[in-house]
Formats: structure tokens, sequence, C-alpha cells
């Protein structure tokens, strides 16, 4: 076999086995309310689900308002009946702009993260 060979027999074998790795991570599959929706009333608890399980003790949601500021009413915790779906309960939102900051670490010990907003539209 020449170096040639032997090259070409590891890229194929790479690009086979990547794509198995890159699904293996925790991404944001959908939300409620959804990424960049304005919702006409406030959400009592903000729901994440990803595309595979997480990890309880390293996984977390913040949600602040306009100014920073925490407007979460509690921690954040995996759903003991779907280790796909995070949640967090919410104080009483008045109108505004929220924005919800995720950090997930898969079954298979990888990190994601990432953030998005909602809107309240209020009455």
């Amino acid at each position: 076999m020449t170096m040639r060979t032997i090259t070409a027999f590891f890229l194929l074998v790479a690009m086979v086995f990547a794509p198995a790795a890159v699904r293996a991570h925790a991404f944001l599959d959908h939300s409620d309310p959804a990424v960049g929706s304005t919702v006409p009333s406030a959400p009592a608890t903000m729901h994440i689900w990803f595309t595979q399980e997480l990890e309880p003790a390293f996984s977390w949601i913040q949600v602040t308002d306009k100014s920073g500021a925490s407007v979460s009413d509690g921690t954040s915790g995996v759903d003991p009946d779907n280790k796909q779906e995070m949640d967090i309960k919410l104080k009483s939102l008045p109108a505004g702009t929220y924005t919800v900051k995720w950090h997930a670490l898969s079954v298979d010990t990888h990190t994601t993260q990432g953030d998005f907003t909602f809107q309240v539209k209020g009455s």
C-alpha cells in the first residue's frame, strides 16, 4: 500500500464517522415560547427541548429581561420523564423582550450553548 492509499482510507473513514459525532451533540430542537416568537401573555415556565438527552447536573437555562436582571423563579432542571427537555419557572413577566441563555451537556459529554429571545406582548 502506498502512503496515498493509506491517507485516502483514513479520510474515507473520517468522512463516514464524522457526521455521527456531530449528531451526538445536544442542539436546541425547539422551545416554548418559540425562538423569536411574540406571545400574547407571559408564560409561567420556559421549556426547551434538545436533540439529545442531557446531564442534569451540568445543564442550565437563564432568562433575563432587557436590563439583564433574572426573571427566573428558581433554578432550571432537566425533566426526569424526558431527559431531552429542560424547564425553568418564570416570575410574572410584564410586556417586553426576554433573553434565554442555555448551556447543555449531553450524555456523551459534549457541551453546547446558545441564546435566543422572545417577546411578551402584554395587554
